[in-house]
């Protein structure tokens, strides 16, 4: 691995070696003896490990990374408001203020881009028939980077629409880009997904901890025929991942915080126990994230610090592993998650998976000991209830300024609730009712009754399950309910929303430099 990140920064810095002849020559002239490119270094396997290690870095290193830019996934849905303002997610507060020259527009495209042409590289170079590869290696690294190009597409296609669509590298500047439709974006992802799911292997058979199974490519493709009306697959799909038995709902107390106060939920998200590795048997995908290792983590992760509230702006309150590190308060649950959501019962509702309270922790305070009783402001951005799912921090970085706690991005109980959603497309309510009582139950939560599923209680169960997990703004947009979720949960962006912020306005940036083509804005932005 550490040969391969060395060809790798290689690779992104363009390094070259060259000689110099004294005789004949100027020695100023120069004769290039070796490069490192795609066309002669994704020839082997160290190559080919080389070009994943890359994309894995920049799928890593996303939207998490920009001061306030992973709040817009979460603020100005029914989920959350703003708590500390910040200008990259000041517009989802906001609607009027959503035009094509804001910074999350820009920002995500171009990360999706940039994940699809190297996927777009190692693909190209999988067909290359003089690359030394076997065949089973030259199909892994062909369907490993075919996921990771379905899911920057996935992304892409739910928050913008229709899209270009690169399918090969892009080595020279483009000036001619079009759209493709959403509908032939989401045929592209089907396609590259299935290929994946062909090819990848089981969790028994990945070679590397942390690299990609069959599953997660099966989770996404359920995802894909949901968004193409194909109920029937989607519900096939989802089911594969439950009937391999590779997984299994966490229903007991394991890992390294086994013997402490918690619940089996809570020990999920204790790092340390995250991995399928460390006895999470519920993980389909995990991005494993390590301290103090090179590369260890993704640059200036700010999950937690988005989550968390910013609690050490009240006195007498002290940074503590206990809450989570510092936060600083970006995500404010609306009242809806915080006061409705939950049954009292419901073990994901637990002191261990939702704070709700606070006590004074500074020793020199005058309150120490006593119950945090937040007013006015407080209650904004200071004190409020929030997860603990992404709390631990590392002691020698009490600011937050990086984070290497690992990342579920899949597990088995969206896999039920994905399959709960199928049912329900194909009109089978009792099926869909079953599928969202196995997650319930395991919460301890009341079962739900076949003549309540609907698509919204659905989405309701999706936010008491996979709270800070799920994007909630791609949910909501692949669904067809931001609008009205949000206008019915979401006070102070409720009411500026229009149907038109269904999807983020492509940015202005990409339609000037676009000269010898139209990139049409979608409806209702303007510059």
């Amino acid at each position: 691995m550490k040969n391969s990140r060395k060809i790798y920064c290689l690779l992104l810095a363009g390094v070259m070696t060259t000689s110099f002849i004294s005789c004949s020559k100027s020695f100023l002239d120069e004769k290039l003896k070796s490069s490192y490119a795609p066309d002669n270094t994704l020839v082997d396997e160290l190559g080919f490990e080389a070009a994943s290690t890359g994309m894995l870095s920049i799928f890593r290193n996303d939207y998490g990374n920009t001061q306030g830019l992973m709040a817009t996934y979460f603020v100005g849905t029914d989920m959350a408001i703003t708590g500390q303002p910040n200008a990259v997610q000041a517009p989802f507060d906001d609607y009027r203020n959503l035009n094509s020259s804001v910074t999350a527009a820009s920002s995500i495209w171009n990360w999706c881009y940039k994940l699809i042409n190297a996927a777009n590289n190692i693909i190209k170079a999988s067909d290359n028939p003089a690359a030394s590869l076997t065949d089973a290696q030259r199909a892994f690294y062909k369907a490993e980077a075919s996921f990771f190009r379905a899911y920057a597409y996935n992304h892409l296609s739910i928050l913008y629409g229709g899209v270009p669509v690169l399918t090969e590298p892009v080595t020279a500047p483009r000036t001619d880009y079009t759209r493709a439709t959403e509908a032939q974006v989401i045929d592209l992802i089907i396609t590259d997904l299935n290929f994946a799911v062909t090819n990848l292997p089981d969790p028994a058979g990945v070679k590397k901890q942390g690299r990609i199974n069959k599953f997660a490519a099966a989770q996404l493709l359920a995802e894909a025929y949901l968004r193409a009306n194909k109920g029937a697959e989607a519900e096939k799909a989802a089911q594969s991942i439950i009937d391999s038995q590779f997984f299994t709902l966490v229903k007991n107390r394991y890992g390294i915080k086994a013997n402490q106060p918690g619940d089996a939920f809570a020990d999920m998200f204790t790092y340390g126990s995250m991995r399928r590795s460390q006895g999470n048997t519920e993980a389909i995908w995990v991005v494993e994230q390590q301290y103090n290792i090179t590369g260890g983590g993704a640059t200036f992760d700010q999950r937690r610090r988005e989550w968390g509230p910013f609690y050490i702006n009240v006195a007498g309150m002290k940074i503590t592993d206990s809450l989570g590190g510092r936060g600083i308060g970006r995500i404010r649950p609306t009242n809806w998650w915080t006061y409705e959501l939950y049954e009292k019962k419901d073990m994901r509702n637990s002191p261990y998976n939702i704070r709700r309270n606070y006590w004074y922790n500074d020793p020199a305070g005058a309150k120490y000991g006593q119950l945090v009783v937040a007013t006015g402001f407080d209650t904004i951005q200071n004190i409020y209830a929030h997860t603990t799912k992404w709390y631990e921090f590392q002691p020698n970085d009490p600011q937050g300024s990086s984070s290497f706690k690992d990342r579920i991005m899949m597990r088995l109980g969206e896999t039920y609730l994905l399959l709960a959603e199928a049912q329900l497309m194909q009109g089978n309510v009792a099926g869909a009712a079953a599928s969202i009582n196995v997650v319930r139950n395991r919460a301890g939560a009341t079962p739900v009754d076949a003549s309540m599923v609907t698509m919204d209680y659905l989405l309701d169960e999706r936010a008491r399950e996979l709270t800070a997990e799920e994007l909630r703004r791609l949910t909501l947009i692949r669904t067809n309910t931001l609008i009205a979720r949000t206008k019915k949960y979401n006070p102070k962006a409720g009411p500026t929303i229009s149907d038109y912020n269904i999807h983020l306005p492509i940015p202005q940036s990409e339609i000037d430099v676009n000269k010898d083509a139209e990139l049409k804005q979608n409806d209702g932005y303007s510059k």
